[in-house]
């Protein structure tokens, strides 16, 4: 790509990003769908103006990583403790149930082949955190300890994963697991989470310090921390084995998960905390919306052919068991009331990019149909676009109930 007509998509995807999310506050609707859908309209679903490049899933990632970042400043760490066991259950449930379901209804009812019906159920298992945490964040509840169990349950959401992404895509391409290789990645990404809150804490004492005493120039904060999120995303890489073409997914899930503690352990000292904020908030509006743009760019609206029976029956069986596997975790949760379950359930629903990732790596591999791709990039629009709005009305209820 000449580097004229990279500007100009970079151009189109901030404007057009900023024009539908105000047009969206505007409406009183969540802002991050109006990002998702201008994506959805520069790519090739309409306009087909632009295309998704390395250079642009670089930059989206930045995106994604600053607002974990900031997510991370604005944790309660005690209460992200406190949740713990209940981000497990949401979360251990959420990724079996709609795998093992999603494999059977594909295998035993569809009569799709096994590992076609094992790659159905891994996309299933998807949940975006970006489009939750965004959502939370407008709405301003991103501190309620419905949000410190999405939180927590995403995270681990992430690991599950990788790991079946891995597994999936030595199925497809070998015809069987490399067990060797599969234990020598679990350790290596158990480490990195092992190691990464230990590595954040000593980099924040680090900076804190150097702030404090050193600094002799403007800007020292912002440089850093993104020179940190660039050096975490290559060491992340790394860990995630790169030798599969699924490893960015790795490396993504890696190197979002430093960040969240980073943010969590720069919380310290609240004057310091408060001038991290200031002096990362320009970035992080201006990359963020790259993010939710590029979501909306990787969709393809094209590929669905909106009168074929056999796609109708299949979209809609998978969307059930997609919305009840997530649902069902937090249904399992006690002494929580029924509206906050519906919340917690729905913040997981959304599949986003992670969804994405796991259907265009089915399609890489000549796993899926386009009928069969087709239909999972319908319900993975339909769980990204649709919860953000239940969201907002649960919300709105729950403080009225």
């Amino acid at each position: 790509m000449e580097t004229h007509e990279f500007l100009l998509d970079l151009f189109m995807i901030l404007v057009f990003a900023r024009i539908f999310a105000e047009i969206f506050a505007y409406l009183k609707l969540p802002p991050v769908l109006g990002e998702v859908f201008a994506g959805i309209v520069l790519g090739p679903s309409f306009l087909d103006f632009v295309e998704v490049n390395q250079i642009i899933k670089i930059l989206a990632e930045i995106g994604i990583i600053l607002l974990l970042f900031e997510v991370g400043l604005e944790t309660d760490m005690r209460k992200l403790q406190k949740e713990g066991l209940k981000s497990v259950i949401v979360a251990v449930f959420g990724a079996a149930f709609p795998f093992i379901v999603g494999y059977a209804v594909s295998y035993y009812i569809f009569n799709l082949s096994a590992i076609v019906s094992l790659f159905i159920g891994g996309t299933l298992t998807a949940t975006s955190i970006g489009i939750t945490i965004r959502v939370l964040k407008d709405l301003n509840k991103e501190r309620t300890s419905a949000a410190q169990i999405v939180i927590g349950a995403a995270v681990l959401d992430d690991i599950i994963g990788v790991i079946l992404l891995i597994i999936l895509f030595d199925i497809a391409v070998m015809g069987q697991i490399n067990i060797e290789r599969m234990i020598r990645i679990i350790f290596l990404i158990m480490l990195f989470f092992t190691a990464a809150p230990v590595l954040a804490m000593l980099m924040s004492k680090i900076i804190h310090v150097y702030d404090r005493e050193f600094r002799r120039l403007p800007g020292f904060l912002p440089t850093i921390i993104v020179s940190l999120i660039l050096f975490f995303a290559y060491i992340s890489h790394i860990f995630g084995a790169p030798e599969i073409i699924g490893a960015f997914a790795a490396g993504i899930a890696l190197s979002r998960r430093f960040f969240l503690p980073f943010g969590i352990a720069l919380k310290s000292d609240p004057h310091f905390t408060e001038k991290v904020e200031n002096q990362m908030r320009p970035l992080i509006y201006l990359f963020t919306p790259i993010f939710f743009v590029t979501v909306g760019l990787s969709m393809n609206l094209k590929v669905i052919d909106f009168t074929s029976i056999d796609f109708w029956l299949l979209t809609v069986v998978l969307l059930v068991v997609a919305v009840v596997g997530k649902l069902g975790g937090a249904f399992l949760l006690k002494h929580i009331s029924f509206i906050r379950k519906l919340i917690i359930g729905t913040s997981m629903i959304p599949r986003g990019e992670v969804g994405l990732i796991f259907a265009e790596l089915g399609r890489t591999v000549n796993v899926f149909s386009n009928e069969v791709y087709a239909s999972l990039v319908f319900v993975i629009i339909i769980t990204t676009i649709i919860p953000p709005f239940v969201l907002k009305w649960l919300f709105e209820k729950e403080e009225f109930s």
